[in-house]
């Protein structure tokens, strides 16, 4: 549970407006919350008030009062977790396929955090009610690693290392057709689908977010492709559309896959198996793997055979 509070940055050089400086510095707020507590007056810079377009300046002082959490209003669920590993700053989950993290679009039951707040004795609370503990998601059909923060200071930490990049995140998923690359890197814009909002796509820079992706060929079968992905930001379905992007979908993407599937799947075969970072009370850079699921491995060794 969040009992809120001060938190103050130190600018090292003019940042231009006072709301993009805190979303660089404290990116798990999103963009309503920190208008919420520019409106409540809680930021100040140099102990003056200020407004969103306050400019911020070197050696400007800027601080920001992050009010408490409410009470959660998502109930806690006996779910088992396969929790990797955990301390009392934050717990790594392997998440199954078919788990949606947290509660929206109709999801309030069977969620990760209704197994968190059963599983683990404190969650941060910074991401309100609905996420808390949450400082970056996979997708409901993405198998794999994720780390989970269970204070306000590990959250900020690990969310800061995600922003910086120094958080390495590497994904593993089988690929429609075959790459001819070994390796390689896609950089583009991802926002909205123009011709459906509920899909993600590569569009103009103005009308995206910057979203870097490296790939390199892991194996090669007939038709298909074993590829390694590693995350250099975290769009939402990044690796996803930057599959399709490349020509070759992921395998059995419901959403940005081929319609016709050989293999009987529930899902995408995309699974987060590396995570590293480091420790927000330690300093100790960690590092943890995940083994690809069963059903994953089954497509691969009927592909081996043929």
């Amino acid at each position: 549970m969040s009992e809120g509070g001060v938190f103050t940055f130190s600018a090292q050089a003019a940042c231009g407006r006072a709301d993009v400086f805190l979303s660089g510095n404290m990116p798990q707020l999103t963009r309503s919350a920190l208008k919420k507590i520019f409106d409540g007056g809680g930021v100040e810079i140099n102990g003056k008030a200020a407004k969103p377009s306050h400019g911020v300046r070197a050696g400007d002082v800027v601080s920001v009062v992050v009010p408490a959490a409410e009470e959660y209003s998502v109930q806690p669920e006996a779910i088992p977790l396969d929790i990797v590993y955990q301390d009392a700053d934050l717990a790594v989950i392997n998440k199954p396929q078919g788990m949606t993290v947290h509660m929206g679009n109709g999801n309030k039951q069977g969620t990760l955090v209704n197994a968190l707040l059963y599983n683990l004795d404190s969650l941060s609370g910074i991401n309100g009610v609905i996420r808390p503990g949450i400082v970056h998601r996979i997708d409901k059909d993405t198998s794999g690693l994720l780390v989970v923060a269970k204070n306000d200071a590990a959250h900020l930490s690990l969310s800061k290392q995600i922003a910086e990049k120094t958080c390495r995140r590497t994904y593993i998923a089988l690929l429609e057709g075959v790459v001819k690359q070994d390796s390689g890197n896609i950089t583009t814009y991802i926002g909205r689908d123009p011709k459906d909002r509920l899909k993600m796509a590569v569009v103009p820079p103005e009308k995206g977010k910057l979203a870097i992706t490296d790939f390199a060929v892991e194996e090669r079968f007939e038709g298909y492709t074993l590829c390694r992905f590693d995350l250099k930001t975290g769009r939402t379905h990044q690796i996803r559309v930057h599959a399709k992007y490349m020509g070759h979908p992921v395998v059995g993407d419901p959403v940005y896959g081929i319609k016709k599937q050989k293999f009987a799947l529930n899902g995408q075969l995309l699974h987060a198996a590396r995570l590293e970072f480091t420790h927000p009370s330690t300093g100790r850079r960690m590092a943890f793997t995940a083994p690809l699921p069963d059903y994953f491995t089954d497509v691969l060794k009927k592909l081996k055979r043929q």
